[in-house]
């Protein structure tokens, strides 16, 4: 098995509890500020998405975003109304990693809910 991810799925190496710096010193931040996230997102082209066939009880299932020139043909394109209820009424917490003097802009990220 290889090490490579999409876009948006777990890695155990992020995260609280992972090896390594802190989440923390590797610049990473959580947050679960509507207009933090939507900006992150549009700076990095992304829209909100979701996985099809992942819905249940007319809401979406995974919740995702869709970068340019990443995946986005497995991915379906909602509105960041729909996304944010499903975020709240899931109480997520979006994890991301902001760019440093020796970092450059990055698209990781995470959807986690709480603990």
């Amino acid at each position: 098995m290889t090490d490579q991810r999409r876009p948006g799925t777990r890695n155990p190496r992020f995260g609280p509890g992972g090896p390594g710096p802190s989440p923390h010193a590797r610049g990473i931040s959580v947050t679960r500020n509507h207009d933090v996230i939507r900006r992150w997102a549009e700076q990095r082209g992304a829209r909100p998405a979701t996985v099809p066939g992942s819905e249940y009880d007319g809401r979406l299932g995974v919740l995702r975003f869709d970068f340019p020139g990443y995946g986005g043909a497995v991915l379906r394109r909602v509105n960041w109304d729909e996304w944010f209820a499903t975020f709240d009424a899931r109480e997520l917490r979006f994890w991301y990693q902001e760019p440093g003097v020796d970092r450059p802009p990055s698209n990781f990220n995470r959807l986690e809910p709480p603990r």
